[in-house]
């Protein structure tokens, strides 16, 4: 179960916990990007695996998860006599602060929303004073 807001607010936390906080990545993800963002150049999955000493198939579904969250860029490379494989490298960390920032802002938004919506539902009416 997840933690509560104050619960969260309380326990020290990185800047790498963005990433499951927001997007629920595992620890596998945050390695695996780690990976991506320390190499000198684009990685394909095999190399992703064997740096994070995985199987291909799961290194695979963590590649995914950082792709779908929008942390990581997936590049097609073409062989001269046919054929394909991709590489991937990490996304420039400024776009990713940026898309963070707006899912903060839209949360903080729907928050305050709700939070509305709760002293509507359950504002007690003036009551009247009782004279003896």
């Amino acid at each position: 179960m997840p933690d509560s807001m104050s619960e969260q607010l309380q326990r020290d936390m990185e800047c790498e916990g963005l990433l499951e906080c927001f997007h629920g990545l595992k620890q596998l993800d945050k390695d695996c990007y780690q990976t991506l963002v320390s190499a000198d150049e684009a990685l394909t999955i095999d190399e992703v695996a064997e740096r994070v000493d995985r199987e291909r198939s799961t290194a695979y579904r963590a590649v995914q998860r950082l792709l779908k969250a929008g942390f990581i860029q997936k590049e097609q490379i073409n062989y001269e006599q046919g054929g394909y494989y991709h590489v991937y490298m990490p996304t420039d960390p400024s776009q990713i602060a940026d898309d963070m920032q707006r899912l903060l802002n839209d949360w903080y938004a729907k928050m305050g929303q709700l939070i509305g919506e709760f002293e509507d539902k359950y504002e007690q009416p003036e009551r009247a004073t009782v004279k003896n």
